[in-house]
């Protein structure tokens, strides 16, 4: 199965050119996150299975995206005398010594590849686990989770209440995933990275402001399942944007058109009749509905007419549309402000 990856999304986009100690420390720090507090491989002196399995597919799926059949040595062998003689003794490392030896390891070519294909291993390690979160959070409390918030010693035991001491604990886990993705943000800013990651993707920001203001809770918002097709088409835009790909604004003006599509739907408003985004609009601007007024009405159709249409339909004898980057980069601020203030109104 094919599995997106920094390096390969990134990889006409350069990053570094030279590898120095910030890029190093950056590396450790991003590979501990994941190595102490996401994925241990041991707990209590003894192989950790929930480690185990991640480390193990987190090296597999790598080594298979780089074409590579390990990312370092599995098995290692060093010669010891006994009685006189040599003997050869043969080891395994654990796939987390694999993947941290690899990690770790100086860069042998290009800097910039060396660093993106490191970033991928930290990449899917969040990734995983923001998967796990999201699973975890969307599915019923198991008898399992109650009963070890019932036999928990930990403060955060309800006394009597087994199904509120496990939402607790998921609550617990979901902010110590939260508090770990805003340490890698912290760790790109602090080695000077032009990095943000979100819903399960490194992504090169372009605005430390708008980043704070609009990125970040924009990704926090379209993070649940019902906005999963405005959070990929707007992965799409950014990717584009970044790597001086084709319409990048066509696909952030998509990601909008789904989410008003989404609270049309949500609110009942839809009536099988519409035929674009307009009739959409319309929905939400009803004097009977009133979720946005007319002249945001005509703000969003405005966009549409002269931002998303014309990049939706082909251009046949005419001028083929493009966007300057000051407007592309507009275009994408407008549509991640506008989804993000219209999910906050439901």
């Amino acid at each position: 199965m094919l599995i997106d990856i920094f390096a390969r999304r990134y990889e006409n986009k350069p990053l570094r050119a030279s590898f120095e100690q910030r890029d190093s420390r950056l590396l450790v720090q991003a590979f501990r996150i994941l190595a102490e507090d996401m994925y241990p491989y041991y707990r209590e002196g003894k192989e950790d299975p929930m480690g185990v399995a991640a480390w193990t597919a987190l090296h597999s799926s790598l080594s298979r995206e780089l074409g590579v059949k390990e990312l370092s040595p599995v098995w290692f062998s060093h010669t010891t005398k006994w009685n006189g003689n040599d003997h050869v003794q043969t080891h395994k490392n654990t796939m987390v010594t694999v993947c941290e030896n690899w990690l770790t390891k100086a860069a042998s070519g290009s800097p910039d590849v060396h660093i993106k294909e490191c970033l991928s291993l930290i990449e899917l390690g969040f990734r995983r686990r923001e998967n796990e979160i999201a699973a975890m959070n969307a599915s019923a409390i198991t008898d399992g989770e109650r009963l070890l918030a019932s036999l928990s010693r930990s403060s955060l035991r309800v006394p009597g209440d087994p199904l509120e001491g496990a939402r607790t604990q998921r609550e617990t886990k979901t902010a110590a995933f939260r508090a770990n993705v805003d340490e890698l943000n912290a760790r790109f800013r602090q080695a000077g990275y032009p990095l943000n990651y979100h819903n399960g993707f490194i992504q090169i920001l372009t605005d430390d402001l708008v980043q704070k203001e609009v990125e970040t809770p924009f990704w926090r918002l379209v993070a649940d399942a019902v906005w999963n097709n405005v959070d990929l088409d707007m992965k799409e835009a950014l990717d584009l944007r970044d790597t001086d790909g084709r319409d990048p604004a066509f696909y952030a003006a998509r990601a909008l058109e789904s989410t008003i599509k989404i609270i049309s739907d949500q609110k009942g408003w839809t009536h099988g009749g519409e035929k674009g985004a307009h009739n959409y609009i319309e929905n939400l601007a009803s004097k009977k509905n009133g979720f946005i007024t007319s002249w945001e009405s005509t703000s969003l159709k405005e966009f549409f007419t002269h931002v998303r249409n014309p990049f939706g339909h082909g251009a046949g004898s005419s001028q083929m549309p493009s966007l300057s980057a000051p407007q592309t980069e507009w275009a994408i601020e407008f549509s991640m402000s506008w989804i993000k203030n219209l999910i906050h109104r439901l």
